[in-house]
């Protein structure tokens, strides 16, 4: 099969049978072999039905209904299992995600050699409280993840077969695919400039706490692909370096009124002093830091998938 189409949805029973006429219009003109897979999240309205319908009209089908509402990353994650083309093409089911850009896609994988492809809505039909967050959230993006890309969070990218059976998506991971696929070591990541068209149906799924739940897992995708296997090189120096900054400003404090006392200066008892908490509650957090580098190293060393490695061919 040479394309597989994941189209994760939510409450979208409008657009769903002019998606797949339009799908089905591209396939039939590029003679493609294929299969379209919607991933019901969850719907309250009959978009389960529609697809129910759409499904016994046409083979090339497939279905999967969450009992309820998980998120984006869990519906791509079950799409990408059930899927078989070579390729597989992911969008929205909101009509913004043009499907006339699969052949091309299509070739930048095949062809072309990319590992993934992501598309890049260089204009686009939002209002600026969407689009200026958006451009600041890439930019972080790009920043963090090394990834140069313009649109991390387009829903249309397109992926080899074997990149999406490697990735395992969580929480809401789905707006950092291409950083999980270099950290996987697939590094060959393209970017496509695509059309974004006007929403037609509906309203959007999605509003501002994505912006401050998208930064705290980019945060939480760059400490583990730095320091996942090895905590204690993040929490172990943190918690010297702590500690020692404790013990040497202590140890000042305590030179300090020795030498008041042999200089016959007026002086306060140490416990009087906030610098001798100050430093005793670093070399506190120091040593606590360092416990937690050391407990994260037994963790990481008793994992059942520590020598799990990604081998690209054997001889």
């Amino acid at each position: 099969m040479d394309i597989s189409v994941v189209v994760p949805l939510y409450n979208e029973e409008k657009s769903l049978p002019e998606l797949f006429d339009w799908i089905k219009r591209v396939m039939s003109e590029n003679n493609f072999s294929y299969e379209v897979i919607f991933v019901d999240d969850g719907s309250t309205d009959s978009s389960w039905e529609v697809i129910s319908g759409l499904s016994k009209q046409h083979p090339e089908i497939k279905g999967i209904k969450f009992r309820r509402n998980y998120g984006k990353s869990p519906a791509l994650y079950c799409g990408f299992q059930k899927a078989q083309g070579h390729v597989i093409i992911t969008m929205d089911a909101d009509l913004q995600d043009s499907p006339d850009e699969i052949p091309e896609l299509y070739k930048m994988i095949t062809a072309d050699g990319y590992d993934l492809v992501s598309g890049w809505k260089r204009k686009r039909y939002d209002p600026l409280s969407k689009t200026l967050p958006t451009k600041l959230y890439n930019a972080s993006a790009r920043k963090v993840s090394g990834v140069k890309l313009h649109d991390f969070n387009c829903g249309l990218k397109a992926y080899r077969q074997n990149v999406v059976k490697k990735l395992e998506i969580y929480g809401d991971m789905h707006r950092y695919i291409p950083y999980l696929a270099k950290n996987a070591g697939f590094k060959k990541i393209g970017e496509k400039e695509v059309r974004h068209q006007p929403r037609k149906y509906g309203k959007t799924k999605f509003g501002w706490d994505r912006f401050v739940n998208g930064y705290l897992d980019l945060m939480t995708l760059w400490f583990f692909s730095r320091f996942g296997v090895k905590p204690m090189h993040f929490f172990g120096l943190a918690g010297s370096v702590m500690f020692l900054l404790g013990l040497v400003a202590v140890i000042i404090v305590g030179g300090y009124k020795l030498y008041a006392m042999h200089a016959g200066y007026t002086y306060r008892l140490i416990t009087e002093m906030p610098y001798f908490y100050i430093s005793l509650t670093a070399m506190i957090i120091g040593t606590q830091l360092f416990l937690a580098g050391f407990l994260g190293e037994l963790i990481s060393r008793n994992s059942a998938d520590r020598n799990m490695y990604n081998i690209e061919t054997e001889l």
